[in-house]
């Protein structure tokens, strides 16, 4: 499959969310959801048939993750239903009373609300390492930081209100020098960036399935190295072990509980898959290419300010716009037929970080079959939206 050959199923709008979500889905995806709701049951629990292909579809997947992420154990990945639920999963069932635990100010709400919660309830020690305003991780603070080495380092790969790479491969040694794990917040760039997790010598890895892993919603993915214990958050059924009281410790049945979500399991598969086939080298250039021209091209409108990293990672472009607040402009492209996004985008931290609190910027994130002629009208459209209101305001200013 090919970036090229794989745009159908486009409607009328040019949609530039892909940060929160990716549109459309590839065909595979939608096939393999399709296939799950009407041919297999639940795994683990019946003798049937369809029980036993949902076993193995469900092992399928899990083995297509390990490929994926350069993990030689299969069973140390979890699936849960967002990037939100693994981070929480991670953070609630690993850190103890009293732990010290590094995070950045860059990070989104699905880190800093357990963490702003364990701090009350555990009594954690949290270290947030600040960022320069383009949201690149300030290293000297991490250094001193990380003496003496905390229980645990919670960082995003890249930003998802401005793309930024914030966990570099020094931020991931320079905590592996120091022997500290590190949960990796891959949400925004799983999919699109490579990441071994063998490379990286990864604690915990979290990543979503909807967004460039090309996956239905619902569905994510969690990651714990075999060395970290982990509690489960959610206790139950697990299609094993059931004459026991008590939860099963065995990877990934502890992680498991109740009936799994077969058809996001199986679309996840078909979309690492269509991923794969794409090739991640491809996708990096294609959307984090179109993400730099669309940076530049807004650059050169006058009243336009743009909020780009100095590194990359992600697909996230974020802007304001002068004098204009940003959900009235996200509206007024909207009623254009381009969906973007506005607000805070759920990461109030990153956008003190980069000097956009409280009103923050619209967002704009293309993606797998954005086509560079959706990024030219995209630009004309907010051109053309700009200069109106410029005409307006110099109308009034006649007649005031």
């Amino acid at each position: 499959m090919s970036i090229d050959t794989a745009r159908s199923g486009r409607n009328a709008e040019i949609y530039l969310d892909h940060a929160a979500t990716s549109f459309p889905k590839p065909k595979n995806v939608v096939e393999e959801v399709r296939r799950a709701v009407v041919e297999l049951a639940s795994p683990g629990r019946g003798q049937s048939r369809r029980a036993a292909r949902a076993e193995a579809m469900v092992q399928k997947a899990r083995e297509t993750a390990a490929r994926f992420f350069a993990v030689v154990e299969p069973s140390r990945f979890v699936f849960t239903k967002s990037a939100t639920e693994s981070l929480n999963v991670a953070i609630k069932g690993f850190l103890k009373t009293g732990h010290r635990v590094l995070t950045s100010s860059m990070e989104h709400n699905a880190v800093a609300r357990p963490l702003t919660r364990l701090a009350r309830e555990r009594a954690l020690e949290i270290v947030r390492v600040p960022c320069f305003a383009d949201g690149s991780l300030d290293l000297e603070a991490l250094q001193r930081a990380l003496n003496p080495p905390p229980a645990l380092a919670v960082f995003v790969h890249a930003s998802n209100v401005n793309g930024a790479l914030v966990a570099t491969p020094k931020v991931l040694s320079m905590c592996r020098e120091a022997g500290v794990p590190v949960l990796l917040d891959a949400a925004q760039t799983a999919g699109l960036l490579p990441i071994s997790v063998l490379d990286y010598d990864l604690g915990m890895l979290a990543c979503s399935g909807h967004k460039g892993l090309l996956g239905p919603s619902g569905i994510g993915i969690l990651y714990i190295r075999s060395d970290l214990q982990v509690e489960p958050l959610i206790e139950g059924g697990t299609g094993s072990h059931s004459e026991q009281s008590v939860q099963p410790r065995e990877m990934p049945e502890a992680m498991e509980s109740g009936t799994p979500n077969m058809p996001g399991i199986a679309g996840l598969r078909a979309g690492m898959e269509c991923v794969s086939a794409m090739g991640l080298q491809t996708l990096q250039q294609h959307e984090l290419g179109l993400a730099d021209e669309v940076a530049r091209r807004l650059e050169g409108i006058k009243g336009v300010q743009v909020h780009r990293p100095s590194v990359r990672g992600g697909n996230a472009v974020s802007f304001t716009v002068n004098g204009m607040a940003p959900h009235d402009a996200a509206m007024i492209l909207a009623e254009a037929g381009i969906g973007v996004r506005a607000g805070l985008h759920c990461a109030p931290w990153a956008h003190q970080t980069l000097g956009t609190y409280p009103m923050g910027t619209v967002r704009v994130s293309p993606g797998w079959c954005t086509t560079r002629e959706d990024v030219d009208i995209f630009v004309q459209t907010l051109e053309a939206m700009l200069m109106r209101r410029r005409r307006r305001h110099a109308e009034r200013a006649k007649t005031a």
